[in-house]
């Protein structure tokens, strides 16, 4: 492990012991709100994405709280605290006691599942190597007019969670989803019952990957990757693939001839708002992994120094860099030209390096880099930006454009190829792999920003592209800030060999109606023939022409939900990932508590029965 690294956790730990902490057994509520402004409030009264504030809180169970103090994102802010000290922190931010969710009912499948995989599926994040996220109709089994006729058949719930936000995987009939509480459910597609769930370490809002000899493959917010007996849930091997201690897997592993190959984030960019942090030492990766044992081929980094002591800040804390350049998607495989493509994030820290907020080739075997297009030079950022005094934001900060949805590589009628890539700035970028990534064209959709741009990806079938836009806007309400509810969304049409903008559907001009929410469309979306499906902030799940973007179908996920398995569930913000289609159903996750999102926790699945 790096010194640095070492050191950085160590730092936390000392932090945490030093505080004032009331003795185990004599907690009281005065306490929770001492441990809450001492360990958490730095973040979370800020007021400003991904923190959620003190209003938000209350939407949540204080189950989801502990959670993320002792094995979720907030692990390291929990590190020192005792389990009593992380309970009674969450009863206060939330104002609820612990057990006040109801616990899952039985809704275990009666018969056991079959160990042939078969029929239509929707395998992993963007339904083929190209992550085009488009379906045929042979597999999805639904037409542009059946579509207004969808109907929910079931709905699952996802117990002590603030969000819905992996995409659901469907093979064999069976629908394949992680979850924040880091359960893994394999579930009975027609019917929602549960054939059998694994405990991950931590949140698990990959995809599900199913590979040969019936094996699923899936990573989580500590940064492990696992694989499992794909009928029994039994845990094959699992491999961490970064020591970083706020490193994660945000995008889903693409699985290519016996090898899979994931994509290294990180929390540090919000890690950094803490004064007493020393920014920044993470960098981005791709690590090549043996499918079959987890081993280890090659790890291939977005920024290639390691950190260094640069400066110190005006509290005489270490400034470290360079670092960033996560890599928040799932990568794209070229078979043709044996190229693996990816989207990088900005960087945290200087000094400036090339390969951040940029799209990156790098080689199957080997994982060097082939070709890079670099967008947005010298976007050095974290969310130190935003706080007063600017304690770890670097100078001359760039505005956080990073590409965070997968790049799509799609071949034209002519067979030329294009490599298609959304970010965060409203554009989107085609790509000539043919010309080590020389621009062919690009297109503005909007005018980008930290929660604003294209998020977690568009869609492409072989002649148009399909870009839903986030620019989330931010005002100052009564409760502090909040989305504007005219601010934000729409969804458009691309050709896909010029740019061309054939049409848009944008959200209606007084916006939304729902207390807090936004039209912004941050979501991915996803595409078959004849509808495009995307959902939005402000909860809803709407299907879309792909002939002239008119509105075919709109269910409004804002509701309670009875489920299949007994948990009490609602809908939220659809945002993270998207719809799979297949077989004539439709399936997506409903409710994320993120960057001014709506908390939910609500698995719903569409048919035409």
């Amino acid at each position: 492990m790096d010194r640095h690294v070492d050191a950085m956790r160590k730092t936390v730990l000392l932090i945490t012991l030093l505080l004032p902490v009331t003795m185990v057994g004599q907690l009281t509520p005065a306490d929770g709100a001492r441990l809450f402004t001492a360990h958490c409030a730095i973040c979370h009264d800020l007021n400003v994405p991904p923190f959620l504030n003190r209003d938000a809180f209350k939407t949540l169970a204080p189950e989801d709280v502990a959670r993320a103090l002792a094995t979720g994102t907030m692990r390291e802010q929990g590190a020192g605290l005792s389990e009593q000290q992380r309970k009674v922190i969450a009863e206060f931010i939330t104002g609820k006691r612990f057990g006040g969710f109801s616990p899952a009912g039985d809704s275990q499948c009666k018969q056991p599942p079959s160990a042939i995989f078969s029929g239509p599926e929707w395998n992993g994040w963007g339904a083929d190597l190209d992550n085009s996220r488009f379906q045929p109709q042979a597999a999805a089994n639904l037409t542009a007019e059946q579509v207004p006729k969808l109907k929910l058949k079931w709905a699952f719930g996802f117990s002590t969670a603030m969000s819905a936000y992996a995409q659901p995987t469907v093979a064999g009939g069976r629908v394949f989803v992680g979850s924040a509480p880091g359960l893994v459910y394999s579930l009975d597609a027609a019917t929602g019952c549960t054939y059998w769930s694994f405990q991950a370490e931590s949140s698990v809002r990959t995809a599900i990957v199913v590979g040969p000899g019936n094996i699923v493959y899936f990573g989580d917010l500590r940064a492990n990757v696992y694989a499992l007996d794909a009928v029994t849930g039994k845990l094959l091997w699992k491999q961490t693939v970064d020591p970083h201690p706020v490193a994660r897997v945000t995008g889903t592993p693409k699985l290519y001839q016996g090898r899979l190959y994931v994509p290294v984030s990180s929390h540090e960019e919000w890690a950094s708002a803490q004064a007493n942090y020393r920014c920044c030492t993470f960098r981005g990766s791709v690590v090549a992994l043996d499918a079959a044992t987890g081993r280890q081929i090659w790890k291939s980094y977005t920024v290639a120094a390691r950190p260094h002591p640069l400066s110190m800040t005006k509290g005489k804390v270490q400034i470290w860099g360079p670092s960033g350049g996560g890599v928040w998607s799932s990568p794209t495989i070229d078979p043709k030209r044996k190229l693996l493509y990816i989207g990088t994030g900005d960087g945290y820290s200087p000094p400036a390096t090339p390969l951040t907020d940029a799209v990156v080739a790098l080689d199957l075997a080997t994982g060097k880099v082939a070709w890079s297009r670099q967008v947005t030079p010298n976007d050095n950022w974290n969310i130190s930006c935003f706080q007063p005094g600017h304690p770890n934001c670097p100078k001359g900060a760039g505005p956080d454009f990073d590409f965070g949805s997968s790049p799509i590589l799609r071949t034209l009628p002519n067979g030329k190829s294009v490599v298609l890539a959304g970010q965060k700035s409203g554009v989107v970028y085609a790509l000539d792999p043919d010309k080590k990534g020389e621009i062919l064209w690009q297109a503005r959709l909007g005018k980008g920003g930290v929660v604003g741009g294209i998020q977690w990806g568009p869609a492409a079938d072989n002649q148009v592209a399909y870009v839903a836009l986030s620019d989330l806007g931010i005002i100052t309400g009564p409760q502090g800030l909040q989305p504007d509810p005219k601010a934000g969304g729409g969804l458009f049409a691309l050709e896909i060999s010029t740019g061309k903008k054939l049409w848009s559907a944008l959200p209606k001009e007084n916006g939304c109606d729902t207390p807090g929410c936004s039209p912004a469309q941050s979501a991915a979306i996803t595409a078959i023939p004849g509808v495009v499906f995307s959902g939005s902030v402000d909860g809803h799940f709407r299907a879309y022409s792909s002939k002239d973007g008119s509105v075919l179908w709109d269910f409004p996920t804002i509701r309670d939900f009875p489920t299949v398995n007994q948990v009490r569930a609602k809908g939220g913000s659809l945002d993270g990932a998207g719809a799979a289609v297949a077989g004539g159903m439709v399936f997506v996750n409903s409710g994320y508590g993120n960057s001014f999102g709506i908390p939910g926790n609500v698995l719903l699945a569409f048919s035409l029965e």
